[in-house]
């Protein structure tokens, strides 16, 4: 039995020039005979004897590109990602608000319990966006 990595690797350029002339794309040639060795490395274990390897690894490649076709189709196109997001709602719901209502009470009440100086650090930093060097010089 003729291993089918090995047949890769030695007819590889006339496999190639078949998946062109096939294809029509020395790209999309290149790209379905790695898809095939990967295919190939992650099963090396389970082969088994092929009568005609040429063949086999052609129909191989072939199939990975139309697995990869039918992948692509089904990804969206930017337009319908742009339809999407204009018809999505950006107001939150009833249960979103009342996530926030209860998370800004909760922030509330710790700001509330913490020291004076502490409060006073934290939101010109994160409210005011002052760097750390500017409250310590400022707050001495």
């Amino acid at each position: 039995a003729v291993d089918l990595m090995d047949h890769l690797l030695g007819a590889y350029d006339e496999l190639k020039r078949r998946l062109v002339r096939k294809l029509g794309s020395e790209e999309l040639a290149g790209d379905a005979l790695q898809d095939t060795w990967m295919r190939l490395s992650a099963r090396r274990d389970r082969l088994d004897a092929v009568q005609n390897p040429a063949a086999y690894l052609l129909r191989m490649a072939m199939n990975t590109v139309i697995d990869r076709q039918r992948a692509d189709h089904r990804l969206l196109s930017l337009e319908e990602v742009d339809t999407l997001m204009d018809m999505a709602d950006p107001a939150p719901g009833p249960a979103q608000a009342a996530e926030l209502d209860f998370a800004l009470e909760d922030m509330v009440g710790l700001l509330q319990r913490m020291p004076e100086r502490r409060r006073r650090i934290l939101l010109a930093i994160r409210v005011d966006g002052l760097q750390q060097r500017e409250v310590a010089d400022h707050l001495g």
